[in-house]
């Protein structure tokens, strides 16, 4: 066999590489376009606004001359990251204002995630990561700035409960012991995959653990505005509304430089292919500084840029899409829900925000096909029949679930595209026990 030609990392990555969703998005289904194609309920889309966002850029794509050049440098437009202040104070109500100086745009928030893992570790540190998490969360950290993701286990414990807490301890601990300096910690807030907000007393409570620590705060939330009314559940008590890091006093709880939010158009805005996101740090100038040399490679394009400022500073516009979209993902919601109870298929409860259910597969698959209750890999081989009924759901070991046979699926989509998705779901389930 001829030897390879690449670096040894990029070689590893030939070896060890495996990504689905690219293949998936290859081959999406249409119902006339392309019949036979690939019902898609695992990638974290929004689909449900489209056409309200299409008519949006239709009206508003008048392109400056300068959108051809380098235009205000590698942070974003003095334009956007002013629209982006004002949008966000309006929203999430930061203690200290947004400036346009607190804010680095970028091209999505992936590389936002990867320029806080570059910046703020040093190559072998550690970030802590709580499961089940959003599972790209590994490879932005890790694959280029080689800075090591430490999972953490909870067992019966709520993720996002305040007991969570010592569990996050124990882990700092436990990788110091093994010469691991962990600089950081990162949430994504709604939380992927669970559809659940952290209450303000354990984002306290977090913030306390890193000034200890002397570890970095780093806030994900993509799925800030995307809270939506579960009409399906009874609740004791009402949901805990979101509440941004931002919007957290840090007097007497963490160093302000040690806080960091991120936030973006993907989710909120349906809008995955337009590549915005922001990264925001209010208080760490040097961070800022360390970013202008490598913001080049975050570059977002010129016409992106001047779509999401035209987005963001018309207000009247965004309120009328913001509350459409909350409705609409209620409503899409609740008909996943009537779905899979109709199928007798469980779910974990509680979810109102975000665009996902988790969803029990491997339980409703054994309870069906009870040879199958001892088959090894149950999931793998749950995947493999949904993509041979051509539809694709999230595996959730994938996403570090600490119980088997869960999958993700993301409701976010019109009812009708949605109902294809899950009758191709239930008939994978149904028909043909996994091979053992």
């Amino acid at each position: 066999m001829e030897a390879s030609t690449l670096s040894s990392r990029a070689d590893a990555q030939c070896q060890t590489y495996s990504n689905i969703v690219w293949e998936v998005l290859k081959d999406l289904w249409h119902p006339q376009d392309n019949p036979k194609g690939i019902v898609n309920l695992g990638v974290a889309e929004n689909t449900l606004m489209h056409a309200e966002l299409q008519d949006f850029v239709r009206r508003n794509t008048s392109i400056h001359q300068h959108a051809f050049t380098y235009g205000d440098g590698n942070f974003g437009s003095k334009r956007l990251r002013r629209a982006v202040a004002q949008f966000l104070n309006e929203r999430l109500r930061p203690v200290l204002p947004l400036e346009a100086e607190h804010i680095v745009v970028t091209n999505g928030v992936s590389h936002a995630i990867e320029h806080c893992s570059w910046a703020l570790c040093n190559k072998g540190d550690g970030i802590l990561l709580g499961r089940p998490y959003y599972k790209s969360f590994i490879a932005d950290i890790s694959l280029r700035p080689e800075v090591e993701v430490i999972t953490v286990s909870f067992g019966g414990l709520d993720p996002l409960g305040t007991d969570c807490v010592k569990r996050y301890e124990e882990a700092v601990l436990s990788a110091r012991q093994r010469g691991v300096v962990v600089r950081g910690l990162i949430l994504c807030n709604p939380h992927n995959p669970s559809g659940r907000c952290y209450p303000e007393e354990t984002i306290k409570e977090l913030m306390k653990l890193c000034q200890r620590h002397r570890i970095h705060f780093i806030s994900d939330e993509i799925y800030a505005l995307s809270t939506w009314e579960n009409k399906e559940e009874t609740w004791d008590s009402p949901p805990v509304p979101f509440i941004s890091t931002l919007a957290v006093p840090t007097d007497g709880l963490i160093d302000p430089e040690r806080v960091h939010v991120l936030w973006g158009m993907s989710k909120d805005f349906g809008a995955n292919g337009l590549r915005v996101g922001y990264l925001i740090s209010q208080h760490n100038r040097n961070l800022h500084t360390a970013l202008q040399s490598v913001a080049l490679y975050s570059y977002v394009s010129s016409i992106s840029d001047h779509l999401a400022a035209a987005i963001l500073e018309n207000v009247d516009w965004v309120d009328r899409y913001i509350e459409s979209n909350r409705q609409k993902l209620s409503e899409s919601f609740s008909f996943a829900v009537r779905f899979l109870r109709q199928q007798g298929i469980s779910y974990t409860p509680g979810a109102y925000a975000a665009f996902f259910l988790w969803v029990d597969l491997g339980r409703a698959y054994c309870e069906r096909h009870p040879e199958s209750s001892t088959s090894r890999d149950l999931n793998t081989k749950i995947s493999r029949r949904l993509i041979e009924e051509k539809v694709f759901i999230a595996n959730g070991t994938i996403f570090g679930s600490e119980k088997e046979g869960l999958f993700r699926v993301v409701f976010s989509h019109p009812i009708g595209y949605l109902e294809e998705g899950l009758k191709r779901m239930m008939k994978a389930i149904n028909n043909h026990a996994c091979v053992q």
